[in-house]
């Protein structure tokens, strides 16, 4: 057996409490929770003492980071595995192998004993020509080379004069020069450094590359962005992309591992180490550098995604209106639906007030009569085609009403209507009008909604469709579950949909769930979980302090107070002077808390102080939704045309996107406005997620129109001097920490 203390899950757990800065006990703890099933929402939320409070996204990169470690440890012992069976394997090689720190390094390692396919130095091999490599490597000032290679003359092998031996000889060098780890690290350092992309047209015609037909970047400073619009522009044919390096410094950098002296042997060497840098050794880290460029962009490109995501699901939702959804168009009309309060379907329709049909009037009788009959309170319009002119017909239709509207995304929606979930929850509705009441839907409860649609469709990243999809799921899905078990799930009106990304619940049980709802009634506490088809022990004890049982006799059934520490929540209660009934109206115990110490108080209650401020802080506030802490969306009663922007105008607009060199942000006009990284903060910063996330309401003043582009520049820097045409009750941006 291995020591302890030399064994991989130790090495591994050392490295990780290095990397994260944290105890290694607390690192040691988190694997053996995840090792034991539980998922991340979980150890996050109840088990903070063993970790030391980490959040759920710091969880997540140390999950992601210990099954990098893992591979790596896997990859190890095959490597080794392999050498040993091949009779190489010797303790520097094997040191080398235990001391490599990444795939990459290991695999650098292993490149000289890969089985490799027919190569010009293998075919030498075979010829016998290993031997004259060998001699020509030592390169002794006595080495005649000529002479050398005329012990190996043999026609029956193929070797018919001197010059073809000592061609194959070079050829078995150049492969061994190429496979140099060392040697290949320092090359790929150069690389990093001074290497240079480059791009050019392919083809002569316009297209959206253009920016990149003569484009040169230094490796160090390429942006994710670019790197994948050059991929993307290489893969459909209109850009040539290659690697720019300082071939004599690099080649330099090669003979002088190699080359010992000048004598005749080197002079061989030399020009087999020239053909290896030419032949091999360039095209390979061409290969590497893009491969290594993509792998990060698309990381980039999968963060900046994951970081839009998560304010887009965790927007205030807008409750207890009755709303009205419109999913524009202009061949098909307008979809129509009217949803009360609670999301329940009250009406449908088509309309059609944009062109081909304008028939606007009509579409203005249509929606008034609609609004008069059910009360509509608020206006939830897709931004997709034909948009911003139902925009500008419902504030014209609006005007002087109580009815505001508001701009949602609809990305994502199409794949909803389309569904089997969609064709299930609404049998009688065709595509479009399914489409036009998750519009509505999304402007009341937006994560409830959009946890129906798969994560990679909701169109807030970039290139989505170029990224490895599996990492892209992983990563999307690991952002809705996060948000979904922060505001948590009431187990008696939760659809499926939402139910399944619960901690430990998953499609089967969540479907389980909603069936036993509709059989037997509403459920009345949580421990009727343990009744549903598939839901044991673990699977509860994972999803039990993520769903709400309001109608439960035990208020602390609808907290976030975990059912394992109800004895504490009592305790607390008891020793603070109150009963459990008098938790259902909210208590503030923390002046309490602090009159008793809080340590003496979790010590009283059995748990330790993360778990006690929990228990405190749900008690406060039993049922809270975090959301409803942000600040609201910004609803609107009117609409701006291009025509109406002038330079220096302040406005209040919501961020729709965020990437890498800026954010867009709704205004209120046609075109989205861009502002770029650099007129978002007078202090530098490295992203735009440092300044805003999706969903916030920005102040933005107009920096420049481009009306024949359909381009608006806008800037979050007050203009100095004159501040510019105000809009009335532009609120300045609101930090959003949800």
């Amino acid at each position: 057996m291995r020591n302890p203390e030399t064994a991989p899950e130790s090495r591994e757990a050392e490295l990780l409490a290095a990397e994260f800065s944290r105890p290694l006990a607390h690192i040691k703890n988190v694997i053996a929770l995840i090792d034991e099933g539980n998922t991340i929402p979980f150890i996050a939320r109840y088990r903070k003492e063993q970790h030391g409070s980490m959040d759920d996204q710091l969880l997540r990169e140390l999950s992601e980071r210990l099954a990098y470690l893992r591979n790596l440890s896997a990859r190890r012992g095959e490597i080794r595995s392999s050498v040993e069976q091949q009779g190489k394997l010797t303790e520097e090689l094997s040191a080398a192998i235990e001391a490599a720190a990444t795939l990459a390094e290991l695999e650098d390692i292993y490149r000289p004993y890969r089985p490799k396919r027919r190569t010009r130095a293998s075919i030498a091999r075979e010829k016998g020509l290993e031997e004259l490599a060998a001699l020509l490597l030592e390169q002794n000032e006595s080495t005649d080379p000529e002479a050398e290679a005329r012990r190996f003359l043999d026609s029956e092998k193929g070797l018919e004069s001197t010059e073809e031996a000592l061609a194959g000889a070079r050829d078995i060098i150049a492969e061994d020069v190429s496979d140099e780890a060392a040697l290949r690290k320092r090359l790929r350092a150069l690389v990093n450094k001074r290497g240079q992309l480059r791009s050019e047209a392919a083809r002569d015609e316009k297209s959206v590359y253009e920016n990149y037909y003569d484009f040169t970047e230094p490796v160090s400073r390429l942006q994710s962005h670019r790197v994948l619009a050059l991929n993307r522009g290489e893969r459909e044919g209109f850009l040539k992309v290659s690697l720019e390096l300082p071939d004599e410094e690099a080649l330099k950098l090669i003979l002088d591992s190699v080359i010992k002296n000048g004598s005749r042997a080197a002079l061989q060497v030399r020009e087999a180490c020239e053909d290896s840098y030419s032949r091999l050794i360039f095209s390979s880290l061409e290969r590497e550098l893009r491969s290594s460029l993509t792998e990060s962009a698309n990381e980039q490109a999968i963060k900046t995604f994951a970081l839009n995501l998560k304010p887009l699901l965790m927007q205030p939702p807008v409750k207890g209106r009755v709303t009205m959804g419109l999913d524009p168009g202009y061949r098909t009309g307008c979809k129509v639906a009217v949803v009360d309060a609670t999301g329940r379907v009250l009406d449908t329709g088509v309309i059609y007030p944009t062109k081909p049909h304008s028939k606007t009037e009509e579409a203005k009788t249509k929606l008034l009569a609609l609004i008069k009959k059910h009360g509509v309170e608020v206006i939830s319009i897709g931004n997709g085609t034909a948009s911003r002119e139902t925009e500008a017909f419902v504030a014209g239709l609006i005007k002087g009403s109580e009815v505001k509207y508001m701009i949602v995304s609809e990305a994502g929606a199409s794949v909803y209507s389309a569904s089997k979930l969609a064709a299930a929850e609404f049998p009688d509705y065709d595509v479009s009008l399914r489409s036009a009441v998750s519009i509505a839907r999304r402007l009341q409860d937006p994560l409830a909604e959009l946890v129906k649609i798969d994560p990679k469709s909701i169109g807030v990243g970039q290139y989505q469709h170029d990224m490895p999809q599996q990492r892209l799921s992983e990563a999307l899905d690991g952002v809705v579950e996060s948000c979904v078990n922060s505001v948590g799930a009431d187990l008696n009106t939760a659809s499926a949909a939402l139910l399944a990304r619960i901690a430990g619940i998953g499609p089967a049980v969540a479907g389980n769930i909603v069936a036993r709802r509709e059989e037997n009634g509403a459920f009345k506490s949580r421990k009727e979980l343990l009744k549903v088809p598939k839901l044991g022990a673990k699977a509860f004890e994972q999803c039990a302090g993520f769903v709400r049982v309001p109608e439960s006799a035990n208020p602390l059934d609808n907290t976030g107070v975990h059912p394992e520490s109800y004895k504490a929540a009592e305790k607390l209660l008891e020793l603070s002077g109150y009963s459990l009934k008098d938790a259902k109206a909210g208590l503030d115990l923390e002046e309490r808390a602090a009159e008793l110490s809080l340590k003496k108080l979790a010590e009283g209650c059995g748990v330790g102080e993360p778990t006690l401020k929990d228990i405190i802080s749900e008690l406060k506030k039993p049922g809270r939704d975090p959301r409803e802490e942000l600040p609201p969306p910004l609803l609107r009663s009117d609409v701006l045309d291009i025509d109406d922007l002038a330079p220096g105008m302040e406005l209040a607009g919501t961020v729709r996107n965020v990437v890498d060199f800026g954010a867009f942000v709704d205004i209120g006009v046609h075109e989205d406005g861009l502002v770029h990284i650099s007129r978002m903060s007078s202090r530098y910063i490295k992203h735009p997620s440092e300044i805003v996330r999706t969903g916030d309401v920005v102040k933005v003043w107009v920096l420049e129109i481009e009306k024949e582009r359909g381009r608006i520049s806008l800037t979050m820097l007050e203009p100095s001097g004159e501040r510019g045409k105000k809009q009335p009750d532009a609120p300045k941006r609101e930090k959003r920490e949800g």
